[in-house]
């Protein structure tokens, strides 16, 4: 009844800790979710779309009033080759770059182009005709409220001869323009279209400009907040949002043209006047790994990649965490129990197992043959212990067992022995090619047959240039001719 208890009780605890867990995970889990989960979604800066003071709804209404809704296109993805040359292009703040070989294209088949932009990458464009982009060089003389950051810009009118010139189209209506946080823009070519007046004589900063491109023209606007909802409010600002419309799809020669409105972030594909060639699409390619690689610089990965890549950290986590605590452990064998191995074991085996190892340099199985040669020899012959090499060739030469071929060889062979011996000594190391090796054991098992090391064992005295002596068990014992006994006891 005890153990039933308590088995009971367990049960009951193990229950909680596991109800307790998966609480603590699944809480974990929403709040992991929560981190990572994009915020609602909101319409940009600059968004056609967004009728809040930052938006440019009004902007595309005035341009629908305009031209009409069917001349309009705002558009997430511009097709190059879906312009015509009568149409036009206004880029308003664009966060990715503007591909500057086909806008060059469209403008020299008569196309109108217009860049307002202050920080965004419109500039990359800019700088192919050589429009700077620079800060607000001085303070202004005229401010809304009195606000240096809210300029007033005004029409640029040249003078030539006395005569005072017409303003440029896109700000014919405008008196007054007012500006928000600007850029200004430096030129040596290009007509200056608006300006702004900045106090104690520093002349007076450029804020937009105009050209021509072969046929077509390039605008350029260094603020776009001047288009948004909230400054649209002002005269001078709708007259210059007009006359932008105007000037890119709808002057006198442009009267079936069609306006493109791109803002913020988009894509681009296709190519003017028809397919791309393939040294375009190598150069797009090229271009757009590039501005990845910049925009990673400047902005780091997207907030999508990086819960991904979260997402599958935790994964790996948990996989890694689940099969290595649940891994069965093999208990260890003690050391005493091991079997040992044949390199650490003595006698032949553990010399084979040794001079046979991969790692072992084949110099060690060259001395072994050294040594198996040098012990049979001195064995066959004669000869004290650990005989030099020199008393083992004069005893091979004496046998005339071994013809003068096989003589020149083992020279040879014990000379590398010797060298090896000695590099192998020193401790500098010999490499010893497996040729080599072969050809050692060839040479040293046709001596050692030769002269009959591998016959059996039988008694062998010095040589001394006659036969062998035998030894004294094979003797006749000394005594008298007679025969009596050697120690000449007699018979008794």
């Amino acid at each position: 009844m005890t153990q039933r208890r308590t088995r009971r009780a367990f049960c009951a605890d193990l229950l909680r800790t596991t109800k307790r867990t998966g609480l603590l995970v699944a809480s974990s889990a929403v709040g992991l979710g929560a981190a990572l989960a994009p915020r609602s979604a909101s319409a940009a800066v600059f968004d056609i779309s967004d009728s809040e003071w930052e938006g440019l709804s009004e902007f595309y209404q005035i341009a629908k009033t305009e031209l009409g809704p069917d001349r309009v296109k705002p558009v997430a993805t511009l097709d190059w080759s879906e312009l015509r040359p009568e149409d036009g292009i206004v880029f308003i703040h664009p966060t990715e770059p503007i591909d500057s070989t086909e806008a060059s294209e469209f403008m020299k088949q008569g196309g109108r182009l217009a860049v307002v932009d202050d920080f965004g990458r419109g500039d990359e464009l800019l700088k192919r005709f050589r429009i700077e982009r620079i800060r607000m060089p001085g303070r202004p003389v005229t401010a809304l409220r009195q606000d240096p950051e809210l300029p007033i810009a005004e029409p640029w009118l040249e003078i030539s001869r006395g005569q005072i010139g017409a303003p440029h189209p896109v700000v014919s209506s405008v008196k007054r323009l007012v500006l928000n946080h600007p850029m200004a823009l430096v030129h040596p070519d290009l007509s200056p279209v608006l300006k702004v007046r900045l106090a104690k004589s520093e002349g007076d900063a450029i804020v937009a400009v105009a050209g021509q491109v072969e046929k077509g023209r390039l605008f350029a606007m260094s603020d776009p907040s001047a288009l948004i909802n909230s400054m649209l409010r002002y005269p001078g600002n709708r007259a210059f949002a007009v006359g932008l419309v105007k000037y890119l799809a709808n002057d006198a020669d442009r009267q079936n043209g069609r306006l493109y409105i791109v803002t913020n972030a988009y894509k681009q594909e296709g190519s003017v006047g028809g397919d791309r060639t393939m040294l375009q699409e190598v150069e797009g390619a090229l271009r757009s790994l590039g501005d990845s690689l910049a925009d990673v610089r400047k902005t780091g990965f997207p907030s999508w990649l990086l819960a991904i890549l979260a997402a599958g950290g935790i994964a790996l986590l948990a996989v890694w965490v689940g099969r290595t605590s649940g891994r069965p452990y093999r208990s260890p064998l003690p050391r005493y129990a091991r079997s040992t191995p044949l390199v650490a074991r003595g006698g032949v085996a553990g010399r084979f197992a040794m001079l046979a190892a991969p790692s072992s340099p084949k110099g060690l199985v060259l001395l072994e043959l050294k040594s198996a040669l040098f012990d049979a020899m001195s064995e066959r012959f004669g000869l004290e212990p650990n005989p030099s090499s020199d008393a083992v060739v004069k005893a091979v030469r004496r046998s005339g067992l071994v013809d003068d071929s096989l003589q020149s060889h083992l020279a040879r062979v014990m000379q590398k022995m010797q060298t090896v011996e000695s590099a192998l000594t020193s401790g500098s190391g010999a490499r010893v090619p497996r040729a080599v090796v072969e050809d050692a054991h060839h040479v040293v098992r046709a001596v050692i047959a030769a002269v009959g090391a591998l016959e059996p064992a039988r008694a062998v005295g010095r040589s001394y240039g006659g036969g062998d002596v035998q030894p004294p068990s094979e003797r006749e014992p000394k005594g008298p001719a007679d025969g009596t006994p050697a120690d000449g006891a007699g018979a008794p």
